[in-house]
Parts: structure tokens; sequence; C-alpha cells
């Protein structure tokens, strides 16, 4: 790998770093549900892309299984989670 690519690479999951803390602490403080279930969205999405660029980092395909997974679960979540904000209930009887 390129040094280039290696500094950048690892310049991104620092700024990916700092985004997933930031978002950390709105899951903390949040005033609102509705505040937190978007730093919610926002830790996974986060976390999809730190295992993304830690795997062009590394240079093994094992790390984008991981994100494609990360990806599917919070996508289902989020769903729930703003299903039960609306409704009271996820799964209707």
């Amino acid at each position: 790998m390129g040094l280039l690519l290696y500094w950048s690479a690892s310049f991104a999951l620092i700024c990916f770093g700092i985004g997933l803390g930031c978002a950390v602490i709105r899951i903390l403080r949040g005033p609102t549900a509705q505040d937190r279930v978007l730093a919610l969205d926002a830790v996974y999405i986060q976390g999809m892309l730190i295992m993304l660029v830690f795997g062009l980092r590394v240079g093994t395909g094992v790390y984008f299984d991981i994100a494609l997974l990360i990806a599917l679960f919070g996508f289902v979540g989020s769903t729930a989670m703003a299903k039960f904000l609306l409704r009271g209930e996820v799964i209707e009887p």
C-alpha cells in the first residue's frame, strides 16, 4: 500500500472516530428521544465507515462483511426505534 493511501486512511479513521465520539455524546445528552435515535443512526454509520476504511488500510475483505452486517442491523434497529417512538410498540398484534 502506498504511503499516501496509508496516511489518508489514518486521517479518515481519526475523523470518523471524532464523529463517533460526538454522536455518543449526543446519545448521552440528547434532550429528546428523536435526537437519540438520530445519534444512534450516526453511530452505526460511523462504525460502518470505520470498518470500511480499516478494511482498505489492512487490505483484507473480512472488514467489508462486518460493515455490511453493521449496516443491516443498524437499519433494522433504527426502524424499530422509530416505529416504537411513533406507535409505542414494535410488533403489532
